[in-house]
Formats: C-alpha cells, sequence, structure tokens
C-alpha cells in the first residue's frame, strides 16, 4: 500500500470455497484497490479530509502516484461544482508497475442503479510507445470494470449449478451504458510497463466513492446490482 499510514495493521484471511476461482482481469488487483480505496475514502470524509487533498497528503513518498492523481484531479475539474443530483468519486492505484488514477461522475438511474456519466483517468505506464493502444486499454478496462462491478454476478441454486448460461441471463454493460471516457498520458522516461490491466482496479472504487456521497450509503457488496433490484 502507498499510503504513509504510521499505524497498520494488516490480517489475511483464506476461506476455504467449494467453488474455484480463477483468473481476471487484473487479477488480485481488483478487490484490493477496492477494498483500500473505499475504506480509505471513508476514514478521509469521516476525517473532514477532501478526497483528492487527503490522498495527496498520504502519498508524498511516491510520486508517480501523486503525478497521476493530480493530474486527473486537473483534467475533471475537481473542487468545482456538479451537474445537480450528481457526485464525483476518486481512486487510484498501482499494478503491473503502471499508476493509474480515475474519477467517476454518477447520478442515480433507472431502477435506482448508478448512472456513470463521464469517467477521466490518467495513466503513467513509463514510455508511451502506442498512446492510442494506451488509450483503448485504458477506455476497455474502464468499461469491462463498470460491468464488473454494476451487474457481473454468477449465482448457484440449491443444486450447486450455475443458474446463469449465457448473456440473456448474465447482465454486463451495455453499449449504452458505456460512458465518456477522457485519458491523460503521463509523459515519462521511465521503462514502460503494462496496460492490459491497469485500467480496471480504480474504476469499482471510483463509482463506489461517487455511489457513497450520492446516497449516504458505503458499498460493501458488489455488484450493485445485487442489492438495488431483482
Amino acid at each position: 500500500m502507498p499510503y504513509a499510514i504510521p499505524n497498520l495493521r494488516v490480517v489475511a484471511h483464506q476461506p476455504k470455497l467449494g467453488v474455484p476461482v480463477l483468473w481476471w482481469r487484473s487479477v488480485g488487483h481488483t478487490h484490493t484497490a477496492f477494498a483500500v480505496e473505499t475504506f480509505l475514502d471513508r476514514l478521509l470524509e469521516q476525517g473532514g479530509k477532501d478526497a483528492v487533498e487527503g490522498r495527496l497528503a498520504l502519498l508524498q513518498d511516491s510520486p508517480r502516484h501523486v503525478g497521476v492523481l493530480k493530474k486527473v484531479a486537473e483534467i475533471a475539474g475537481w473542487g468545482t461544482p456538479v451537474a445537480e443530483g450528481r457526485q464525483r468519486g476518486v481512486a487510484v492505484h498501482k499494478s503491473f508497475n503502471t499508476y493509474v488514477a480515475e474519477i467517476a461522475e454518477v447520478s442515480i438511474g433507472e431502477g435506482g442503479m448508478p448512472k456513470v456519466h463521464k469517467v477521466w483517468c490518467a495513466v503513467d505506464c513509463g514510455v508511451a510507445v502506442n498512446p492510442n493502444i494506451i488509450r483503448a486499454q485504458m477506455e476497455g478496462g474502464i468499461g469491462y470494470g463498470l460491468g464488473a462491478i454494476l451487474f457481473d454476478s454468477i449465482d448457484l441454486g440449491d443444486n450447486g449449478a450455475v443458474r446463469q448460461s449465457n448473456f440473456h441471463d448474465y447482465r454486463s454493460l451495455r453499449i449504452n451504458e458505456m460512458p465518456d471516457v477522457e485519458v491523460a498520458i503521463i509523459a515519462s522516461s521511465e521503462a514502460p510497463t503494462g496496460v492490459g490491466e491497469p485500467g480496471v482496479p480504480p474504476i469499482g472504487p471510483a463509482v463506489a466513492n461517487a455511489w457513497r456521497r450520492l446516497t449516504g450509503q458505503p458499498v460493501q457488496r458488489l455488484p450493485l446490482a445485487s442489492g438495488l433490484v431483482a
């Protein structure tokens, strides 16, 4: 964890599950980033700290985290008024030696579900070998992550069989639900690093943090659809 928190205790529990868990885009960074960034956001709010400024104060030993966080706050106009009925949430995470910060603007949509209007993204992946591919991967990772935190669910029936069989009963993000995405690539002379997966981890907590500000309810169960609509 990049945050300079002096009083820190980390405990891990590894439950035994009857369902095998395999690989997923951005692997363990998905749930790790979600847990850290949503919990820290709640602590900053309770401490009366701004979500961006509070993070920056704890990231002074990690200049590349600071760089993407400052850039995404700049392009999103963090701190400026948001349209009525909307809120913004922020998250930053390093995965595969690539640093990504994202801000999501969210309202309450149809069926009480979050509607994500726009996502701003800043990425530091070292030397930008192909900027078009970097932007495409950030956009794709954001769409993939949004589908996961909003809808994607695999459920087991009473007999242990998976209920979902195809996209008619496995809800995912639809093209009309994809938000506008703005990507800023940080100029860097560091060695180039991966971009295929790092766009995914910050989007979940960014949306969840916006949703908490909007509704007053922290998100502690995913996907969001499981707790909001039938």
